[in-house]
């Protein structure tokens, strides 16, 4: 039925029971033509049981959400830090040759800094990892620092001098001086780097090694692993 034959059928109903006095049953249920934005009730059936057939929305709790925003925080800082802490403080290399005895073995497994020389330069005494020429095809090279840039240099009777003083770092003598025979004073961004075993160390000495450049130093050595003939700890 359209709108028009709905009201006339409400009125006739209305002048029916207003005429005969009757009333519906109780179980009958009367639908009229609701109102516009008014609800419609399911009659006495529905009231009685209180049923509500309107869905209710689920809300989420701003502290729920809060939490939430915060465990994914959490865990994205902490993978990020791992990855940070793992490019610049966990590269590890193993030592070749005994150059460095008895500092370091050959085999023994260290850790490298990459993050500190960005900020700061090498100093004398620190034990760096460089690749010789920056030769990427090389096997990396672990040395100590003796001498800076602007540092003379000079091994004479056995003995290495900086800057006319014998080195404080490098107490064994030494048999093969090589290129630092005659006095050699370093230019900007080179340093001189030799082994702690210097009688068999290819280092600084070497003309095809020569002093190392700033830019092929990978990082200091900070850390060293357990060996079967050295102790695990920080490097000295």
């Amino acid at each position: 039925m359209n709108a028009g034959q709905e009201s006339l059928a409400d009125g006739l109903c209305d002048i029916f029971f207003s005429v005969t006095g009757a009333r519906p049953s109780s179980g009958t249920v009367w639908f009229r033509r609701p109102m516009p934005g008014a609800r419609l009730w399911e009659g006495n059936m529905t009231r009685d049981k209180g049923l509500n057939f309107y869905k209710r929305r689920k809300r989420i709790s701003t502290t729920v959400l809060k939490e939430v925003f915060s465990w994914i925080f959490g865990i994205g800082a902490a993978v990020f830090s791992a990855v940070v802490l793992n490019y610049f403080l966990g590269m590890s290399i193993s030592v070749v040759g005994v150059s460095m005895e008895p500092t370091l073995y050959n085999g023994q497994r260290v850790f490298v800094n990459r993050f500190l020389y960005t900020l700061s330069d090498p100093k004398e005494g620190d034990v760096i990892v460089f690749l010789p020429n920056g030769n990427q095809n090389a096997h990396y090279y672990v040395k100590r620092v003796a001498a800076l840039p602007g540092d003379r240099v000079l091994i004479r009777d056995g003995v290495l001098y900086v800057n006319s003083e014998a080195s404080e770092w490098i107490t064994v003598r030494i048999t093969e001086p090589g290129i630092a025979e005659s006095e050699l004073t370093l230019k900007n961004g080179e340093y001189f780097c030799i082994g702690d075993n210097p009688v068999s160390s290819e280092d600084s000495r070497s003309a095809n090694i020569g002093p190392v450049q700033a830019k092929d130093i990978i990082g200091k050595v900070w850390f060293c692993l357990k060996h079967e003939e050295g102790s695990m700890g920080l490097v000295k």
